[in-house]
């Protein structure tokens, strides 16, 4: 989901993007370009993958003229390449939205927080909670990370954007909007949910080294 036209306070805009810009600036420190470079297939990969997500996105459904849906794929990129990565491609891609003018600039502190922080958090803390505390299993790492992972990912990215608009709603119409959108939610989560977990099945069993996530020596090689 995306934010087209500026309906928030001008207060809480700046904040969003003050929260972003942090954020991001917080996965630059990582240095994730340093594998990039020395890597040149994973520099492919992820130029590949950024391009993809970017035309995926170009497939929405405008839901009223201030919201447009559509799937994210934050959680399937932090899931392959981790949240640094994954969190530069999210801004990349707002970044060409607001170039080709999808969306409007004052906009993209906003939705790089809804469609890339949160998600990319969210499912950060489930890949982490399967990395330490459940069994080293295949499918436990691909139902719960890959189905269930992008599915809440996707939950609370969409609430994330109800409770701003609860939150700094510049009129009362565009909140009542905002909470009829909750209803799509359910929608967007198995979407969301087979698809991830579709492609990393496939990228599991044919390229489980492309999936940075994956120790494949723990839940293959040792089994």
């Amino acid at each position: 989901m995306t934010i087209a036209e500026p309906v928030l306070a001008s207060w809480l805009l700046w904040l969003c993007g003050l929260v972003s810009l942090a954020v991001v600036g917080l996965a630059l420190s990582r240095r994730p370009w340093v594998a990039l470079i020395e890597d040149n297939a994973l520099q492919h990969r992820w130029l590949a993958a950024t391009v993809i997500v970017m035309l995926f996105w170009q497939l929405r459904a405008q839901a009223v003229d201030w919201l447009t849906l559509h799937l994210m794929f934050t959680a399937l990129l932090t899931l392959i390449f981790k949240a640094p990565l994954a969190l530069l491609s999210i801004t990349a891609i707002n970044v060409a939205m607001v170039l080709l003018g999808r969306i409007d600039w004052p906009l993209l502190g906003v939705n790089v927080l809804v469609t890339g922080v949160v998600p990319a958090l969210v499912t950060g803390i489930v890949w982490r909670l399967v990395d330490r505390r459940l069994p080293d299993n295949l499918m436990v790492f691909l139902f719960v990370c890959g189905f269930f992972g992008s599915a809440l990912a996707t939950l609370v990215a969409g609430l994330a954007m109800v409770g701003l608009m609860a939150v700094g709603a510049s009129d009362a119409e565009a909140l009542r909007q905002a909470l009829e959108y909750a209803r799509f939610l359910p929608l967007l989560m198995p979407s969301e949910a087979f698809i991830t977990g579709m492609l990393m099945s496939i990228l599991l069993v044919y390229h489980p080294g492309w999936v940075a996530t994956f120790n494949d020596h723990r839940y293959i090689d040792t089994k």
